[in-house]
């Protein structure tokens, strides 16, 4: 399928694109090791809006009251303490609202255990045959200068817009999406909005939910070497872990479209902690993990049918009958989200990857929770993925983005915002 033939306009803005400059504004992003509540999530946020102000467009940078957002009955919820948060938007002229949003997140997750990363600095932004590497080169940095490389191109070609484009970079995504809500809460709206989260060259039209879970198993402490005497809070709750691993089967047996992942609607467990003495018989677990929310569900619905298997084990099970797990739901609680079918969003964009003489994208659904079913549900923004990297490598150690891959994104990110929002010389 080829798209519509690029316009002689459409090209000349399309030679303008530095990928020199492209590359030097990603390696300055993952050189600031912003991982979320860290006092470089507010760093790259400045950096960001000073990088928007350079490119002529009118910035909104605020700081985020977060007592204010975390009062929001739609609060998205968060997993790491914070005392600040900056929200920043940076505009093109036009007339009327934004015909498009960019939309990007700027904080990241820890690196990990840095010997998985083969001697390389995890915020080194090293360049090794033709890739990027670095945490957050992939998820998602390589989008955020994708979108600040479409603002930075349509000012170098001169030209000017019908409708604004609005480059939307925001921090929290991670753990909940905070600053995605506290920017729609500002009143920042548009069109449409394309988050360039990594997407495989794939568009991503929908994304399944998730939700932070915690639950907590009492035991009964005794000597090590009298273990009967006890009751190991590990052992009790093992007929829990089953028993929600069926109950993760049972949703993942039915999905109602293609998804970019094997499960779906995943149940993970990413803390255990028991026990405080190596020959002492643990009297307490703590489990924390995320539990998949489907396309469509009630966050309350899928909240209750976790604690429902959770509760009929406990009915079930002698010790568990009398002291009963407490299931609570901390941290991020992110909704489903996805774009109406048919939408004229996924032609568009369809058609701008085309128009260079890529091939069409596939559309499908991803398996994690991201902002935008906030841009969708609480923005009314009609939304979908569609950005540089493999979102396997997301979280992942010697984390990368492929460069050429990078140029042809913005390029197609180009040619949307020029049919969207109308250029002229």
């Amino acid at each position: 399928m080829s798209g519509q033939p690029l316009t002689d306009l459409e090209r000349e803005v399309l030679d303008h694109l530095d990928e020199d400059v492209l590359v030097e504004s990603l390696i300055d992003l993952v050189r600031m090791p912003s991982v979320g509540g860290t006092d470089v999530e507010l760093e790259v946020q400045e950096h960001t809006a000073e990088l928007l102000r350079s490119l002529d467009t009118d910035v909104d940078r605020w700081d985020i009251d977060l007592d204010e957002l975390r009062a929001d009955p739609w609060f998205p919820g968060e997993e790491v303490d914070r005392a600040a948060a900056i929200g920043v938007v940076g505009t093109t002229a036009g007339e009327g609202s934004p015909g498009l949003i960019l939309s990007g997140h700027l904080d990241v997750v820890p690196p990990g255990d840095v010997g998985t990363w083969h001697g390389t600095d995890p915020f080194s932004a090293e360049i090794r045959d033709g890739a990027l590497y670095g945490r957050g080169a992939c998820d998602m940095k390589g989008g955020v200068a994708a979108n600040l490389a479409v603002v930075r191109t349509l000012r170098d070609a001169g030209v000017r817009l019908e409708r604004p484009v609005a480059v939307h970079a925001v921090v929290g995504e991670e753990d909940g999406g905070l600053g995605a809500f506290a920017t729609l809460r500002r009143g920042h709206r548009g069109d449409v909005a394309v988050i360039t989260e990594p997407t495989g060259a794939k568009l991503i039209t929908a994304t399944a939910g998730a939700l932070t879970f915690r639950v907590e198993i009492t035991g009964r402490s005794a000597h090590g070497s009298m273990r009967r005497e006890g009751v190991s809070a590990w052992e009790a709750f093992l007929p829990v872990y089953r028993a929600l691993v069926d109950l993760e089967a049972d949703r993942n047996s039915r999905p109602d479209r293609e998804f970019v992942g094997e499960v779906p609607y995943a149940l993970s467990f990413g803390i255990l902690q028991a026990g405080e003495w190596s020959s002492s018989v643990p009297d307490k677990l703590v489990a924390e993990g995320r539990f998949g929310v489907q396309i469509g569900e009630d966050p309350v619905a899928a909240r209750i049918a976790f604690e429902d298997v959770v509760n009929d084990v406990a009915v079930k099970d002698p010790w568990l009958h009398d002291h009963r797990p407490v299931v609570t739901w901390p941290g991020g609680q992110f909704a489903s989200g996805w774009l109406d079918e048919g939408h004229t969003l996924v032609e568009e964009m369809t058609d701008a990857v085309t128009s260079l003489g890529k091939a069409s994208p596939a559309q499908a659904a991803g398996v994690y929770g991201s902002d935008l079913r906030l841009y969708t549900g609480i923005g009314g923004v009609p939304s979908l993925h569609y950005g540089p990297g493999d979102f396997r490598l997301a979280h992942a150690p010697m984390e990368y983005v492929d460069l050429e891959e990078l140029a042809d994104v913005t390029r197609a990110l180009l040619v949307l915002a020029m049919r969207r929002c109308g250029v002229h010389r």
